[in-house]
């Protein structure tokens, strides 16, 4: 199944990225969940030799770099970030050989590729883990007597981010950590073994030719010491930005110094992506000094509400925090943990999510610094909500504690064309089952058309690239507008102006420029309702004003017109 890889009409290198110098300040770096990608060998189940064949559509997009989750062998209780062997590719997705030929078809691409890596805990089949639990090398995890009569009771309150108590109870009648779900056992960091080994991890994917690290849980690895009680209940949960004494700790910081140190001895052009939750924007910037990683994720972007003061005071918050140490903002609107955008902007109602995702895409794509796409989201694809529970594999919902264990949702098998028995995820089914919907948002049915949000994506990305003004650079200039519209210029003469209309009513600012690109159009492919979920045409209808007076507004003047914002959509102008 050759989809894409030898295509003759692709050229190659056709990613702007290549070898320019920091890159990665304002790259467009794309997430693959590997398992739900794309499917060479017919199992219903994604695999490298799937990414490979599928890169010309990522350097189609207009992508900088692939970024993908592990891969490693694993007994997959939690989608492969339980890692049994760091240095081993799990047979379900392929083996070396093919991830070495995956490093290289992206590089022939012109696409740098980042991997996982997880260094707050394994897999409890690591085989540390087994020897732990056996009393040889115990020091290489946290493992505590319990509290009460007999050791009965957790050594502390702490509860696992997936529900329930973070603390596992062995034969021998200790406890061993877990934040994350009983099988990741928590690794100790004060243990020089334990830093030594990643040292070494890191170390042989690098010689393989990768071009950098997304770090996993990069706030977490060193605790508080003495292990404090919380106190209270509801503690941690994904993207969260509590204070607690087992994330954020100061501690981790000098780890990321030394895999800064690391990833220099190979080159100015490896990097290091945190995966940091972390209270403030503030307390985010420390993990992105001049000395430790390169990127960190912008999660307070991706909480944020459909809100212009809200995105704007994120926006804001954000830009000053990194620009303080000198470092690139990023931004995201979904990845493998979260409800896809499009869902949670609707709010019940696909029609409106998809459209302020859309404008939201926009908004992304305009600002300062470099930007993540999920897989996915440049098909529009809603978050799947009524998956069976006999198919969900979530642990958060299999442990039954209460949380949503709605991740599996957002992790639905791509669809590529608009037949067969998995969409052209693969050539049988799929481990999850796909809403027959997505025919009409697979990349075949979408390409070419204008109104496709896959053609919004790849157009953005082509004037993000032709532009200079956009994606590169570490500040917005903001300009006045109507209560629920963000207007902001970046750069000066040649520059672009963009306006958000977060309101549902159109709004008409004056302005000056050329029209670029809007968000807002007609009917979805394939849809053939009225009630269709909107695409986008690229075009921004500019309407003079009668009297073509001056008056004040962004960008206005004696040759201002006035511009049609539609509702809740957002438009770039030349300037």
């Amino acid at each position: 199944m050759a989809h894409e890889l030898t295509s003759p009409s692709l050229p190659q290198s056709a990613s702007p990225c290549g070898t320019r110098p920091q890159w990665w300040r304002d790259a467009v770096i794309y997430q693959v969940y590997v398992r739900s990608f794309s499917d060479s060998d017919g199992d219903g189940i994604g695999d490298l030799r799937g990414v490979r064949e599928r890169l010309p559509h990522l350097a189609r997009l207009g992508a900088d770099a692939v970024w993908l989750t592990p891969f490693y062998a694993s007994p997959q209780a939690d989608g492969g970030y339980d890692v049994a062997d760091y240095r081993a590719v799990d047979p379900v997705f392929g083996d070396l050989a093919d991830a070495d030929d995956l490093v290289r078809a992206a590089h022939g691409l012109g696409l740098k590729v980042i991997v996982d890596i997880v260094p707050n805990h394994t897999s409890e089949r690591h085989p540390w883990f087994e020897a732990a639990r056996a009393g040889v090398g115990r020091d290489r995890y946290v493992f505590r007597p319990g509290r009460g009569p007999g050791g009965a009771e957790p050594p502390n309150d702490w509860e696992s981010v997936f529900g329930g108590p973070a603390w596992t109870r062995v034969e021998d009648g200790s406890w061993y950590l877990h934040l994350f779900a009983p099988e990741q056992p928590d690794l100790n960091w004060e243990n020089a073994e334990v830093r030594a080994e990643f040292d070494s991890v890191l170390r042989f994917w690098l010689d393989l030719g990768v071009d950098g690290f997304r770090i996993d849980v990069a706030h977490g690895m060193v605790k508080a010491p003495g292990l404090p009680d919380i106190g209270h209940g509801q503690q941690a949960k994904l993207i969260g930005i509590q204070r607690l004494p087992f994330f954020d700790q100061d501690g981790v910081h000098e780890i990321h110094r030394g895999w800064r140190r690391l990833l220099e001895s190979y080159g100015p052009d490896r990097i290091g992506v945190a995966e940091a939750w972390a209270p403030t924007p503030e307390r985010l910037a420390r993990y992105v000094r001049p000395d430790e990683l390169h990127q960190a994720f912008n999660f307070q972007f991706l909480n944020c509400a459909w809100d212009a003061a809200a995105l704007r005071a994120v926006a804001d918050e954000s830009l000053r925090a990194t620009a303080e140490v000198g470092a690139p903002t990023t931004w995201v609107l979904s990845n493998h943990d979260v409800v896809r955008h499009p869902t949670r902007y609707g709010a019940g109602d696909p029609v409106a999510g998809l459209r302020r995702a859309r404008a939201a895409a926009l908004l992304m794509l305009a600002l300062p610094g470099s930007v993540y796409l999920y897989q996915g989201e440049e098909l529009g694809l809603p978050e799947v909500a009524d998956l069976p529970d006999g198919l969900r594999q979530d642990p958060a919902f299999l442990r039954g504690d209460g949380q949503d264990g709605l991740r599996d949702g957002c992790r639905v098998p791509l669809p590529w064309t608009s037949e067969g028995p998995s969409y052209g995820f693969g050539p049988a089914g799929a481990w999850l089952p796909q809403p027959a919907e997505w025919a009409g948002l697979s990349v075949a049915a979408q390409t070419g058309d204008p109104a496709s949000t896959l053609e919004l994506y790849r157009e953005a990305l082509r004037l993000r690239r032709e532009h200079p003004a956009l994606g590169a650079g570490d500040a917005v200039e903001w300009l006045d507008a109507p209560e629920g519209v963000l207007v902001f210029r970046r750069g000066g003469g040649g520059g672009v102006l963009v306006a958000l209309n977060t309101t549902a009513h159109p709004v008409d600012l004056p302005l000056r420029g050329s029209p670029l690109l809007g968000s807002d159009a007609g009917p979805a492919p394939g849809s053939g309702t009225a009630a269709a979920v909107p695409g986008t045409s690229g075009a921004v209808p500019v309407l003079p004003s009668p009297a073509r007076e001056p008056s004040s507004g962004p960008a206005a003047g004696p040759d201002a017109e006035k511009v049609r914002v539609p509702a809740e959509s957002c438009v770039w102008w030349a300037i």
